[in-house]
């Protein structure tokens, strides 16, 4: 149904306009009365033996929403009942911020995948902190923070810093997103230097906090094996708990989509299943190279129920969706989890 009918329609919009309506749609569903509890019935999936622990946090199944989804912290109530095991808002700036001109997002049909040159578009962290303030103490969030496009190279640090502690009581675990490269200063925040000034900055704050929260790493698919194992000796001796393995990618390889399109798009991030293979193999050199000791979030190509497995069986810890979800629509949640329960024995 969503696949044949749903779907086509939805896309005749652009894609930022179909978000935004479908963000104030189910905000306005979500008021009728009985129409949550359905919606919760029908896609939730919930059994014991989805649940997993993972750096203290039993998370009801490994299936999460990636940041960008709500990015404003505006919808994760309503979100939260689609069946996700947790759901990662942000990325979050310091300053509000209006992001890159429009149009900046882009589907690629043909490749099941997206580009997107968002620029960290949000309200701000002090706008998000209150809209977390409330929140239901069933939903796991994460929250994903970053800088805003005009700081400063020698302020960077100082806006990774004032997110984390304006965020610290609101969310369960951190995701420091280095890696987006729609932001100002990409090669910067991903140099050896800033990246252990951010980290040990943000190690030595939750050291002074009653809680102790993870912390996770985003990391690019454009990183090479060399540079990897740089962020991860970096995050071993800073004690950060994992890494997201991946952002987005630069790259516009082995596209069907013609390339007469994918060059008048322009620059941005590409999201979907493109990006599968190279996040599955990043993951399995992390769990490789650490002997499986780090935690890791698996991210980037999940447009399938094969492959979300394959993720989980490549040594994800957690998965996250986005551009899948966009793709499979709000019953992809269920299907894997079912999958999950019917055919992988740890599960």
């Amino acid at each position: 149904m969503y696949r044949w009918v749903i779907r086509p329609l939805l896309f005749i919009l652009s894609p930022e306009k179909i978000h935004d309506w479908l963000v104030f749609t189910i905000k306005i569903v979500y008021r009728l009365p009985l129409i949550p509890a359905f919606i919760k019935y029908f896609y939730t999936t919930r059994s014991v033996k989805l649940e997993k622990i993972v750096l203290g946090i039993k998370f009801p199944n490994p299936v999460g929403m990636a940041a960008g989804f709500d990015k404003n912290a505006s919808i994760y109530k309503e979100f939260s009942s689609f069946g996700f095991g947790f759901i990662e808002i942000g990325t979050v700036t310091p300053k509000p911020q209006p992001g890159n001109p429009k149009p900046r997002l882009f589907r690629l049909t043909k490749d099941k995948a997206l580009i997107n040159r968002m620029g960290f578009n949000n309200p701000g962290v002090e706008k998000v902190a209150e809209m977390l303030k409330n929140r239901p103490g069933n939903i796991i969030i994460g929250g994903n923070i970053g800088k805003n496009t005009e700081t400063t190279n020698d302020k960077i640090v100082d806006d990774y810093v004032y997110c984390f502690q304006r965020l610290y009581d609101y969310v369960d675990y951190f995701t420091v997103n280095v890696s987006c490269p729609n932001i100002g200063d990409i090669s910067k925040l991903q140099d050896k230097e800033t990246l252990e000034a951010i980290l040990s900055n943000l190690s030595e704050i939750r050291k002074t906090m009653p809680v102790i929260k993870p912390v996770f790493l985003k990391i690019s698919p454009d990183l090479n094996f060399t540079q990897i194992d740089e962020v991860i000796d970096i995050i071993q001796r800073l004690h950060i708990d994992g890494i997201v393995a991946v952002n987005t990618t630069t790259a516009r390889d082995n596209l069907v989509t013609p390339v007469e399109k994918i060059q008048s798009i322009g620059d941005g991030g590409l999201s979907g299943a493109p990006l599968r293979e190279r996040s599955n193999q990043i993951i399995r050199y992390i769990k490789d190279k650490t002997g499986g000791k780090l935690p890791v979030i698996g991210s980037g190509g999940i447009t399938s129920v094969d492959d979300a497995i394959e993720k989980l069986n490549a040594g994800a810890d957690l998965i996250q969706v986005y551009t899948g979800f966009i793709y499979e629509g709000p019953g992809f949640i269920k299907k894997i989890n079912k999958r999950l329960l019917k055919n992988c024995p740890e599960y």
